[in-house]
């Protein structure tokens, strides 16, 4: 094992330890005659993490280029390697894809303007094989780039993530895609859905195409049916639109708060800001305001409000969703602290600050973020 890898390992190894079943759940003693008796059913658990943004600006597919062998264009797997033991340990690790994916050999980066003067980008078809080698299973798709590369552009995001073997939620292909349903993480029924606030482009042409500017009414409506169809855990990832913020806007609080009070929701993960903002419960439900990015181009000179060190930090969502002894559900944050490097753009648990063989430029880089990061997040990791 690297042994930067072993820091990692023991916070995993401390995640694991967050807690035991209570005495009740012990079994009685065996005898040669008669069998063990469980006072109470097994509870179960199910540990989830969900990481911010993935842009692949120019300067990350530059740095993924200069990885690459064996004749392929990018390989994306070394970025993201210093992650894997984490993500790897989670029974649902949750990407989310901003940028949507083009062909094969397709044109990346800058493809377009859009009508309202953001760039239209894109991102290497090589990414899911990248996002997949950490150890992800799942990516959400709904942000304000999903309409990007137009109607092309839903379909080779959704077949890039499929090669890779990876689930999505928030775009689809067939308007029967875009409809969720619970599917099975260590025996327990998870329904996760994905939604975005804003689009660069506006609604694509056909709206069954992206889960776009949703109601209060509409999310509830589709939380509850998983729920009816025996969704046991329910997580919500919504992408908004305010960028650099500390904290969320009037507008996302009195969405989400209308949501929790109307509907049982786990875990609700924000994306869009591109900067940490805090972990709150609302309503009993665990809230991460924004995750901020995950990987970018950001946080550079000659970027405007882009350039901003705070695009460079994020959050690893660690949650551990608990089964109670009246089947109801809790969910308990174990949030860590994540770095993008300035030079070569890998992603870093913070923690790796603590490793003594690890760069002492970098360390001083994971160092900067982690003061500002907890300036923002309390009980970081």
């Amino acid at each position: 094992m690297r042994a930067g890898a072993a820091v990692v390992a023991v916070t995993v190894m401390a995640m694991s330890c967050v807690a035991v079943p209570p005495a009740q759940a012990v079994r009685r003693g065996a005898t040669p005659t008669a069998p063990a008796q469980r006072l109470a059913p097994p509870l179960r658990t199910l540990t989830v993490v969900a990481t911010g943004d993935i842009l692949t600006e120019d300067v990350v597919n530059r740095s993924a280029a200069r990885l690459a062998s064996g004749g392929a264009r990018y390989d994306f797997a070394p970025l993201f390697a210093p992650l894997a033991p984490i993500v790897e340990w989670a029974d649902l690790a949750i990407c989310h894809m901003e940028l949507p994916i083009g062909a094969p050999g397709a044109q990346v980066g800058v493809v377009g303007t859009s009508p309202y003067g953001g760039h239209l980008i894109a991102a290497p078809y090589e990414i899911a094989a990248g996002i997949r080698s950490a150890g992800y299973d799942r990516c959400t798709t709904a942000s304000n780039h999903s309409n990007d590369l137009g109607t092309a552009g839903f379909d080779t995001t959704l077949n890039a993530l499929d090669q890779a073997g990876l689930s999505h939620a928030g775009t689809a292909r067939t308007a029967a895609e875009l409809v969720e349903h619970p599917f099975i993480v260590n025996g327990i029924k998870v329904g996760h859905l994905s939604y975005t606030r804003s689009s660069n482009t506006g609604p694509p042409r056909d709206k069954w195409r992206l889960n776009y500017l949703p109601s209060t009414t509409k999310v509830v409506g589709d939380l509850n049916a998983l729920r009816a169809e025996g969704a046991e855990v329910t997580i919500l990832s919504v992408h908004i639109p305010m960028e650099m913020l500390k904290s969320p806007t009037a507008d996302d609080r009195q969405f989400i708060t209308a949501i929790t009070a109307a509907t049982d929701v786990d875990v609700v993960i924000i994306h869009g800001p591109h900067t940490v903002q805090p972990v709150e419960y609302v309503n009993g439900t665990l809230v991460y305001w924004s995750v901020g990015n995950m990987v970018s181009g950001m946080g550079v000179p000659g970027r405007g409000r882009y350039s901003d060190v705070r695009t460079l930090d994020g959050l690893l969502a660690a949650v551990r969703i608990a089964e109670q002894p009246n089947h109801t559900w809790t969910a308990e944050p174990w949030t860590i602290a994540l770095c993008t490097e300035l030079s070569r753009r890998f992603v870093y648990p913070a923690i790796t600050a603590l490793d003594t063989v690890t760069d002492p430029t970098i360390r001083q880089q994971l160092n900067s973020c982690i003061t500002r990061t907890g300036g923002v997040v309390a009980n970081l990791h």
